[in-house]
């Protein structure tokens, strides 16, 4: 009996351990899954243009020479109202009409809308901003068009696989600053260092908590370099 009584609670300690242990892991998991999550809504791919042109006007020395305050926080305006305000509310209708099952866009199907009213939206932008007044640096007529070729090839992909967009909005976000680089008009080292970053911690917290393949999202943040340099090529 004194045996079996040892042996019974060696098994209770070690599974008394192992269930601290798992807590322990559980706990890591969560909080890693909650940090994917909210890094995933911050850089939104729908906030990357917004991000990006606000760092431009902040920040750039001559693309906007010439500029008044009020001229930049038209061109700020012009940037929301178009790439965050219209793509969202026009998601948000799509559901609402029931055009869509969920604003998350989990499937390829309820991504067909979203992305071709994105495509008209990024396409005005670009439009915009080559006829803006005071005329800014090309760049920026450059970057929404490479968005917008980003959106073109992310609903072509759409119909073979559910590339990532957020990889594509962070590859986006890493070719223009590599193309900004190239005109040697600003120092890019630590804007380029925090686009990688940014671009690292997009890709890793998409592999965390969403169902895409590295694949996927490999690929989204290749589409969404290649076509900023495309864009590039062409315009500037």
């Amino acid at each position: 009996m004194t045996t079996d009584n040892r042996q019974q609670a060696t098994d209770h300690s070690e599974s008394m351990s192992m269930n601290k242990d798992a807590a322990v892991v559980g706990g890591q998991s969560s909080v890693v899954r909650f940090f994917a999550h909210f890094f995933s809504y911050i850089f939104h791919p729908l906030f990357i243009p917004f991000f990006c042109i606000a760092f431009l006007l902040a920040l750039h020395p001559t693309y906007f020479s010439g500029f008044s305050d009020f001229d930049k926080y038209k061109l700020l305006l012009v940037t929301i109202v178009n790439t965050v305000l219209f793509p969202a509310v026009a998601i948000l209708l799509m559901k609402g009409l029931g055009f869509i099952k969920s604003i998350f866009l989990h499937s390829s199907q309820d991504r067909i809308g979203p992305y071709l009213s994105a495509m008209i939206f990024y396409f005005w932008t670009a439009w915009v901003f080559f006829k803006f007044q005071p005329l800014p640096n090309l760049v920026l007529a450059s970057f929404m068009t490479g968005v917008f070729l980003t959106t073109v090839a992310g609903l072509i992909s759409n119909i073979y696989f559910k590339i990532s967009m957020h990889a594509m909005g962070a590859g986006g976000l890493v070719g223009v600053f590599l193309i900004i680089m190239r005109d040697n008009s600003m120092l890019m080292t630590w804007p380029l260092s925090i686009a990688l970053l940014i671009a690292g911690i997009v890709c890793t917290s998409r592999l965390i908590v969403s169902d895409h393949s590295p694949k996927e999202i490999y690929l989204g943040l290749l589409f969404g370099v290649l076509c900023q340099f495309a864009a590039a090529i062409v315009i500037l």
